[in-house]
């Protein structure tokens, strides 16, 4: 069993995720309080194996709770606020569930904390070198139909993809092609471990992202939004690539 603590200041909240933990059978609820300080205490005395944080907290904030307990328990960060998740994984959190928060996606959490707290073995796959992966992303390309004549784009050259209506532009460092085509059908034929869809108008090259601050990527000199629909992925890959 994993044992659980949850921290919220606003009691309806902590009801809820008292009922997402009954529900699943790996984990056990030590305790549920509004007092941050009270829960920084039983972590700091040990027993809990991971703990539901909230952000914006009266005598304690979140991020403070998360730098002093200094890793004693693993934490999901539980919020309104999606400022906070770009520092939240720098503090090596397991994951950041916003709220008003959804059965599925706290399930997901969990599963990921599981991963981390009770590793399964698993066995051994020969994967191929990750410098062999990168030089077939170098090669790789795709023909989009511009008005004139059909072009090949190499993968790596895609910085960012921006739907218009009915039309894609792709940006390159060198030009902007634009074609006849919609942001589904682009998003299903590029490989999801370089490029992500942030956005219902934006496809994202993970390389070429420059910075992340709050819900804005900034490309070069270009900024795009991250829309609530993709968040959670966009920053469960940024967490994959965390070191």
């Amino acid at each position: 069993m994993i044992r659980c603590l949850v921290v919220d200041d606003e009691p309806l909240a902590l009801h809820i995720l008292e009922d997402y933990i009954s529900k699943v059978p790996f984990l056990q609820l030590i305790k549920a309080t509004t007092n941050p300080i009270e829960a920084l205490t039983l972590v700091q005395d040990g027993g809990i194996d991971l703990v539901f944080l909230d952000v914006q907290m009266p005598e304690l904030t979140g991020l403070q709770f998360l730098k002093i307990s200094n890793g004693k328990a693993k934490v999901i960060l539980t919020t309104a606020y999606p400022q906070y998740a770009l520092e939240g994984y720098e503090l090596d959190v397991v994951d950041y569930l916003l709220k008003p928060i959804a059965f599925d996606r706290f399930f997901k959490a969990v599963q990921k904390a599981q991963g981390i707290i009770q590793p399964a073995a698993k066995p051994v796959v020969k994967e191929e070198p990750p410098q062999a992966q990168y030089d077939d992303f170098l090669s790789d390309f795709i023909f989009v139909k511009t008005e004139h004549k059909i072009q090949k784009v190499y993968l790596h050259d895609i910085m960012f993809i921006e739907g218009l209506k009915d039309y894609i532009s792709i940006f390159t460092p060198e030009e902007r092609i634009i074609t006849l085509q919609n942001m589904k059908k682009m998003e299903d034929a590029l490989p999801e471990k370089h490029f992500v869809r942030v956005h219902k108008s934006y496809i994202v090259a993970l390389n070429k992202i420059d910075s992340i601050e709050r819900s804005r990527i900034s490309i070069g000199e270009k900024v795009i939004p991250i829309g609530d629909t993709y968040r959670d992925l966009f920053f469960d890959k940024i967490e994959d690539r965390n070191i």
